[in-house]
């Protein structure tokens, strides 16, 4: 939705990547199940008997409570799988027929789509997450999910990318400076990020409000916190340094380590998130701690290269797409692994 409303030949060369990413979006509706069945476990504002017992929670059983959640997370799911079948449906539309009236579409939808994401995400990141802890609260942590989100999608597309850059027919058509923009824009996500998860801290500091500043104290007064030191290391100092150089953006080796090293580090990020709210004496790895995201992301990732395969690799009829190949030509077709 971003590159349909931005424009640019950065978005041309990912854009089937992103297509056969959303279009995986009814099996993690699915994969959403679990939780409804764990809720009892995951969630103390579903036991009444806690919620009897607790003034704060009463006050918000307006919100939080069991049939609204399901309501409210039925509407996510809706609204997320209505606006991907359509973007991509009329993007099919547009590789069979090239017509123009496409592109205006997919424009208009993701206007409207933009701000749906927004809210939704916002609100289903207090419903699943933030609302484990039920008594802390911030005005900021949704941004701060989407901040991740963008994130974790831009490494995830250069890494895609980079993979696809080596095989035909893409090994004709990416050049370096297509890592070079793509790499600008991991940049801006990692200081997004950052900045986001920063604002949070310094804004529940200056306060020192109780209610608030337990859900730091359970993660900077244990052994938990030596997670958050490297969070800073490793999802902001280092990328930030080796994004800065022009070499490592502009050619495929450099780039898709700090890819992957922000793959790796937005895992333990959600982990951060989220564990400590379940073992506040200090750090508690279990095997499913590993187990799950391995298994659950190996089985997305299949369906991810179904999706793939299953259209052309390139959007011959897309606005920019002649912008695309411009830049290979006035730059002499310079490959990935040339910049100078």
């Amino acid at each position: 939705m971003i590159h349909q409303l931005s424009g640019g030949a950065w978005g041309v060369v990912i854009r089937r990547p992103i297509g056969a990413a959303s279009r995986v979006m009814p099996v993690m509706t699915l994969l959403f199940l679990p939780i409804v069945l764990g809720m009892g476990r995951l969630y103390i504002w579903t036991h009444a008997d806690v919620v009897a017992q607790d003034e704060v929670l009463q006050h918000k059983a307006l919100y939080l409570n069991t049939p609204f959640f399901l309501v409210r997370a039925a509407v996510y799911f809706l609204i997320w799988n209505g606006v991907s079948y359509l973007l991509n449906a009329w993007s099919l539309e547009q590789d069979r027929t090239g017509d123009p009236r496409m592109a205006r579409k997919m424009q208009l939808l993701s206007g409207g789509g933009l701000v749906a994401y927004g809210l939704t995400i916002t609100f289903a990141s207090f419903d699943w997450l933030m609302s484990i802890e039920p008594h802390w609260f911030s005005t900021i942590y949704g941004v701060l999910i989407i901040g991740g989100q963008g994130l974790i999608a831009m490494a995830f597309l250069i890494s895609v990318l980079v993979w696809l850059s080596r095989r035909p027919p893409l090994d004709r058509i990416v050049a370096a400076s297509h890592f070079h923009d793509l790499g600008n824009l991991l940049l801006a996500f990692v200081m997004l990020w950052a900045y986001f998860a920063f604002s949070q801290y310094l804004i529940i500091w200056a306060g020192n409000l109780p209610q608030e500043i337990s859900w730091y104290l359970h993660r900077t007064e244990t052994s938990w916190r030596f997670v958050g030191i490297g969070l800073v290391l490793f999802h902001f100092a280092v990328p930030f340094v080796l994004l800065l150089s022009r070499a490592i953006k502009r050619q495929a080796e450099g780039i898709i380590k700090v890819a992957i090293l922000i793959l790796i580090v937005r895992l333990v990020d959600l982990w951060w998130l989220i564990a400590p709210d379940f073992h506040r004496q200090g750090i508690s790895v279990s095997w499913l701690d590993v187990l799950l995201p391995l298994s659950m992301g190996s089985f997305w990732l299949g369906c991810f290269i179904l999706e793939l395969r299953g259209r052309a690799i390139l959007p011959i009829y897309d606005p920019e797409f002649d912008e695309a190949l411009g830049e290979i030509i006035e730059r002499g077709g310079e490959r990935p692994g040339t910049a100078h």
